[in-house]
């Protein structure tokens, strides 16, 4: 009786691409999740005048979060090159489900304050992680591409929010979608069971034979031996970025990052309130982030593909622009219809856009300093982040909230500068050795 043929390494290899990007898939659902869920219920807050809030505060508070993830995001290079990617994305998933717990239960400002500034800290360690991992894994001239389907979970996060606002913050209060966004911990058990830990980062690290014994086990190729002129620690791979002429490049990636991260959380915070503040209801309101996020996974995939073609940073520089006339017109009241597809076709470039200078550092960096750099450029990015939310707010205060959607579209005109800038010098020179991982044998 003849058995079935195994399948091949291909087919072996395949399939634990396809487990580790279903898993970092999840983990950024629930990362986008907790990351939308504040906006999605701020009318609510204000409305109600939950904690006694006001909207200055609601600005601070949206800024808080944003502050923790830059505080992350800078912290995830190195704790991920030095305790393991696996390892981290566990803790952040843990850290930014207890701290949504945290604001459950708050009962001042303060206190809800504190709860996401600590989800930022695991929101802002796990994006660029699961980023680094996935691209560890994706198929040679894929990289673009899986990065972008990865960051549709985001997007299909904020969708959730917004439904999870819609469907419990009327009958239960606010509390309840923070407490929705605990329900992540029940995911950590199977993140730590079933991911594998990153092939790279255990050769970087010297555990060849783990390294060998987990691809003989899944039956895929090692990717090479780290360079032995890679530096050794986390300071010698920052000041990589800025050695034989890459400072220039490096500072253009944080610069549009900055200005990207700004559009991207700002109008993620004030989308709602802003759109309320034009005259639409609540319900309108909260469908706007859905087409928003629609647009975000729509927007993911074709940037994706079409980085993979031209290049990211000549598709991020285009879409920057065309994010920076949608926003614009936001500002303008139009009929519902044509808003609700203004805001789609917006989401579609507004968040593939900041994504795809993830990809094109990702891409361009070598395995040993991938997460580094990756974690750098969006370190550097939440500055934008931290204020955003916090430039509504003071709009909205001042009474000039209609002066909102220029502020964030001035900030994507900046990012397109910056990143077209970025695309012009990278064609005139070669890529860095490294960034195609050439392949060994795992024998």
């Amino acid at each position: 009786m003849s058995s079935s043929p195994s399948p091949s390494p291909s087919a072996r290899g395949s399939r634990l691409a396809l487990l580790v990007v279903a898993l970092c898939w999840l983990a950024v659902l629930f990362d986008g999740l907790d990351m939308f869920v504040y906006g999605s219920v701020l009318p609510h807050m204000l409305q109600t005048k939950a904690l006694g809030i006001t909207p200055g505060q609601a600005g601070d508070l949206g800024s808080y979060a944003t502050f923790g993830m830059l505080v992350g995001a800078l912290a995830a290079g190195t704790v991920a090159d030095r305790v393991g990617r696996k390892k981290l994305m566990v803790g952040c998933v843990t850290l930014f489900s207890l701290a949504s717990g945290m604001c459950a239960l708050s009962g001042s400002v303060a206190v809800f304050g504190l709860g996401r500034t600590l989800a930022g800290v695991g929101l802002g360690g796990l994006l660029p992680t699961a980023i680094s991992m996935v691209s560890d894994f994706a198929r040679s001239g894929r990289a673009a591409l899986t990065v972008g389907l990865l960051m549709t979970a985001h997007h299909a996060g904020g969708i959730l929010s917004a439904y999870v606002a819609k469907w419990l913050v009327e009958p239960y209060g606010w509390r309840s979608a923070f407490w929705v966004c605990v329900v992540p911990l029940l995911f950590v058990p199977v993140l730590a069971k079933a991911m594998p830990e990153s092939l790279s980062f255990l050769l970087a690290k010297g555990r060849s034979d783990e390294a060998r014994s987990l691809a003989v086990r899944y039956e895929v190729e090692l990717p090479a031996a780290p360079d032995p002129k890679a530096p050794a620690d986390r300071f010698g791979a920052l000041l990589a970025l800025f050695r034989g002429g890459e400072w220039l490049q490096t500072l253009l990636y944080w610069l549009a990052s900055f200005g990207g991260l700004l559009l991207v959380y700002g109008v993620a915070t004030w989308l709602p309130t802003l759109m309320r503040g034009e005259g639409y209801n609540l319900g309108s309101a909260l469908s706007f982030v859905v087409l928003f996020n629609l647009g975000g996974i729509v927007g993911m995939l074709v940037a994706g593909r079409a980085s993979d073609g031209f290049g990211a940073p000549r598709i991020s520089a285009i879409w920057f622009a065309l994010t920076a006339a949608g926003v614009f017109l936001l500002s303008v009241h139009m009929p519902l219809g044509l808003t609700f597809l203004v805001v789609f076709v917006t989401g579609v470039f507004l968040n593939s856009a900041q994504v795809m200078i993830y990809a094109t550092v990702s891409i361009r960096s070598t395995p040993d300093n991938r997460a580094t750099a990756v974690g750098w450029t969006s370190g550097m990015g939440r500055f934008g982040a931290v204020f955003g939310p916090w430039l509504g707010g003071r709009l909205l205060a001042a009474g000039n909230g209609d002066w909102g959607f220029t502020a964030f579209a001035l900030a994507g005109v900046s990012s397109m500068v910056f990143i077209g800038i970025a695309a012009l010098r990278s064609s005139r020179r070669p890529e860095p050795t490294g960034t195609g991982r050439p392949l060994v044998t795992a024998g």
